[in-house]
């Protein structure tokens, strides 16, 4: 018994390792792609003040907001190109890369169409008139970047299915450093760049996001790694099952990702009724837990992908052991999060703002908040991803629906208004969808097991795929 206790302890050892070797470097390009969005609001909020971060931060999460269906949506391309290359299939991982691109650039043209006609009608939210008129300018400029950033996500699905995610790793923190650099020249106007205030900032992304998109597309049509998967014999392949599939799948994975997505982008604007100083506060406290809540959906990527490939070598086992290593992970490094969340939020929102006490004040309250639910977010985006990798779409949207938009949404606007908790209530509300949707993903996963790999299908011997 002893022994069989060990050699349980060295297989999840090896499963805890495997997940996060591969989680490590989808974490840093995760974190990369949301760290945009901070950086943006680090810079205005630095040089332009509360009022021009409020309105970047509002427009960001509504931008964000448009883009996470097609982000969502060809996240699912990840895990069936894990399965193909499980099955030793290079024709399906090259007809499955050309039609994630195809589908990304059909979602961004209608995406960016939808954000253009957003930006129009930003009257709808209710927001005092200079934050209106900021974001609407900021937001038709982000419009124009969803293309690149659905090419680059369409693209970097090979990478990660390949298990090569240090590929969008690398060009992801260049291009951080570039929009760093983009954002202190052109808002402030240094040398021969024009001085573009607040705009200067959404340029910086427009232009850091076209550099990802063709980084990605030359490392990969360059790189001899790739080339058995694009060999010239593959580009006459028809792909159109590969898009109805990646539609399919990726169009109720989209909107799963895009209710999540909203729930928060609405929780701005909730927050943005009770006054320029709330919401400021609130997009300081979220930008923190949009950074880690991309964390973990670098590892709930990894769960996707190492589902995906113990499906396609049709191993119950292994799915069940790739799905609790991700959950793991998960849990302790999400609980880490809320530890420095809880202990040192004066310190982390000083990072953002100095010279405003009231937004600082307000800020410090929901960030202790944003660190009581970091668990409840970390269980459920991996419950998601594993879902994902089982190419169970359908239920968990309806989770989602039902847990942010029936449970969460409501609750922050009573809970804001009718009983006065002011910002504080709007967090309660998002606390309380987030812990449904964990519990409901995570029994949703762990039931959908046994039925998608029967016990009599799973008697192959587990193979072990090399980085």
């Amino acid at each position: 018994m002893l022994s069989a206790s060990h050699s349980r302890i060295r297989i999840y050892r090896s499963e805890l390792a495997d997940t996060l070797r591969l989680s490590i470097p989808i974490v840093i390009a995760q974190l990369g792609v949301i760290l945009m969005g901070v950086t943006d609001n680090l810079f205005v909020g630095r040089l332009l003040g509360a009022i021009p971060l409020g309105a970047a931060g509002l427009a960001n999460s509504l931008s964000f907001l448009m883009s996470s269906i097609g982000v969502g949506g060809l996240a699912v391309v990840a895990a069936l190109v894990a399965k193909a290359n499980s099955q030793n299939d290079p024709a399906a991982i090259n007809r499955l890369y050309r039609a994630g691109l195809r589908v990304g650039v059909l979602m961004s043209v209608v995406l960016s169409g939808l954000s253009v006609l957003l930006a129009f009608n930003f009257s709808l939210f209710g927001q005092s008139a200079e934050v209106t008129r900021l974001a609407r300018d900021f937001m038709l400029i982000l419009s124009a970047s969803i293309l690149p950033l659905l090419v680059f996500v369409g693209a970097r699905q090979l990478c990660d299915g390949l298990r090569q995610p240090r590929v969008a790793m690398a060009i992801t923190l260049s291009a951080l450093l570039l929009n760093a650099l983009f954002n202190y020249v052109l808002i402030t106007g240094v040398g021969p760049f024009p001085e573009l205030g607040l705009m200067g900032s959404a340029t910086a992304t427009l232009l850091s996001r076209l550099f990802m998109a063709g980084a990605m597309l030359t490392y990969i049509h360059r790189t001899a790694r790739f080339r058995p998967y694009l060999l010239s014999a593959f580009r006459t392949l028809p792909t159109r099952s590969e898009v109805e599939t990646i539609l399919r799948l990726g169009i109720p994975g989209g909107l799963t990702f895009f209710f999540e997505v909203a729930t928060f982008s609405l929780a701005v604007v909730i927050v943005g009724w009770l006054g320029e100083d709330r919401l400021a506060a609130h997009q300081i406290a979220i930008n923190m837990a949009s950074v880690t809540y991309m964390m973990a959906t670098g590892i709930s990527s990894a769960a996707a992908i190492r589902v995906g490939a113990a499906v396609g070598r049709r191993s119950r086992e292994d799915v069940f052991r790739a799905g609790l290593a991700a959950f793991t992970l998960s849990v302790g490094f999400m609980s880490l999060a809320a530890l420095l969340f809880l202990t040192a939020n004066d310190w982390l929102v000083s990072l953002y703002i100095r010279d405003n006490p009231e937004v600082m004040r307000i800020a410090a309250s929901l960030v202790i908040m944003a660190g009581f639910f970091q668990l409840s977010d970390g269980v459920q985006v991996v419950a998601l991803g594993g879902l994902r990798g089982l190419s169970d779409v359908n239920v968990p949207t309806i989770i989602t629906l039902f847990s942010y938009w029936v449970v969460a949404l409501p609750l922050s606007y009573v809970l804001a208004f009718p009983l006065r908790m002011d910002a504080i209530g709007v967090w309660i509300g998002l606390l309380t969808g987030l812990t449904v949707a964990a519990v409901l993903l995570t029994v949703r996963f762990f039931q959908r097991i046994n039925r998608v790999i029967p016990a009599a299908a799973s008697s192959q011997p587990t193979v072990r795929i090399p980085d």
